[in-house]
């Protein structure tokens, strides 16, 4: 079935998703009520970064349209409801504006249309939307900043919120998920929202047991980076564990999860007390690069100048929603920072003793330290003999391991890595 598929928000979320089902050769529509949005949409200039959008947005050509007008919703066979969730600094959600949306866009639908609704909602959301149940499904969406692409066009499964899961998927709607040749798994509405929730906590789990164990390795004099490989060839932690340290969780959607069952425990009555210590270890790690340069520079050095590079909250992103590397100049107001980072606009970033460069390698000029807070790709290509070089000092915080801490030393540096005691010269 060539069924007619519309996105409505385009935000990274609607507008990766439509992408995607685009490119699987269906007609999908892109609707968003901002019409400057949804015309520089249709000009090919996006707003989000996402390697490799532009070129399939490009490939999908008529296939993909934009429109302002909810009214050109009525032909659509499947209607997914799709802006990000907009949270607060503790992941707590702000849903008033997909139940606005929700109420705006269900009365221009036709009365065969399904409904989905993608954007993240905690649970018992999609049960309380007044919409024909047999027409109305929740669908877990699991996307990744700077792999979004890849998540959209080659998904692991779909996993789908149902009024009844032992009823068949209407055509339509089997018809755009199926196109993917991957696992489907209908459940009921409350069961796939919280398996994205479940699903995030997994993650939460990897990470925080990575930031725990390798704090501990620096300490005792092991080195973290050979203990994962151990890790990843078991079968019950496999290979695409989150094993990587670093400064806490970010981003926003973890945040979320994590306060949408904290909340949820509290209505409850259950115990959440490991998600609450998930969130103290986020928030001691958080603080790792400023200790370092706190204690090893700040405190013995007058008025020194210290290179940063990374803004974004991760590589691949111009996202900096509860990054680490502004929570981590925040601290020092009165410290000269260079800053360079590839993606992060002017206008995003505020710190007032700081100077923005456009290349990357005029920061270390005369600085005292480099820390590297976003692990950018490009980063690992600079030369670090060059770095020392151009370098006064000759501190690197390098918490993701961007560069080899043995490399470090042969240019003269002394690395400080997450996961192993720093590597003097």
């Amino acid at each position: 079935m060539n069924a007619k598929v519309a996105f409505v928000g385009m935000t990274h979320l609607g507008l990766v998703s439509a992408t995607g089902i685009a490119s699987a050769g269906f007609d999908v529509l892109c609707v968003d009520r901002d019409t400057a949005l949804t015309a520089r949409l249709a000009a090919g200039d996006l707003p989000v970064l996402e390697p490799d959008l532009d070129r399939l947005l490009a490939a999908n050509g008529p296939r993909q349209r934009f429109s302002s007008a909810f009214s050109d919703l009525a032909d659509r066979d499947v209607v997914y409801i799709a802006p990000d969730v907009p949270t607060d600094d503790q992941g707590a959600s702000d849903l008033s504006g997909i139940v606005e949306l929700i109420e705006q866009v269900t009365p221009h639908l036709n009365e065969q249309a399904i409904l989905v609704i993608l954007c993240q909602v905690p649970p018992g959301f999609t049960r309380q939307i007044s919409f024909d149940g047999a027409r109305l499904f929740y669908q877990v969406e699991t996307l990744i900043f700077g792999r979004a692409v890849e998540r959209a066009t080659q998904p692991e499964r779909y996993i789908v919120g149902c009024s009844d899961p032992a009823a068949p998927l209407p055509p339509a709607f089997a018809a755009v998920l199926e196109a993917f040749g991957c696992p489907v798994l209908p459940m009921r509405y409350e069961s796939a929202e919280l398996a994205k929730i479940s699903i995030n906590m997994c993650l939460v789990s990897s990470v925080s047991v990575a930031n725990t164990m390798a704090e501990l390795c620096a300490e005792i004099g092991a080195d973290w980076s050979e203990i994962v490989p151990a890790l990843k060839l078991d079968k019950r932690i496999g290979a695409f564990a989150y094993l990587k340290p670093g400064l806490g969780i970010a981003g926003g959607n973890l945040e979320r999860d994590l306060q949408t069952v904290l909340d949820t425990s509290a209505k409850t009555g259950t115990h959440s007390d490991i998600v609450r210590a998930w969130l103290d270890n986020s928030a001691h790690n958080r603080n790792w690069a400023a200790g370092v340069l706190r204690d090893k520079l700040l405190s013995t050095h007058k008025d020194p100048l210290i290179a940063v590079w990374g803004l974004a909250y991760k590589e691949n992103t111009h996202s900096i929603k509860n990054s680490p590397s502004l929570a981590t100049l925040a601290q020092f107001p009165d410290t000269r920072f260079h800053v360079h980072d590839p993606a992060v606009a002017e206008e995003d970033f505020a710190h007032p003793s700081s100077t923005r460069f456009d290349q990357v390698m005029d920061t270390v000029s005369g600085a005292d330290a480099l820390m590297i807070l976003t692990p950018w790709p490009d980063y690992r290509a600079q030369d670090l003999h060059r770095i020392a070089h151009e370098m006064r000092g000759t501190m690197l915080i390098d918490p993701y391991r961007i560069f080899d801490p043995a490399d470090a030393r042969a240019a003269g540096l002394v690395s400080h890595t997450m996961g192993v005691a720093p590597f003097d010269p």
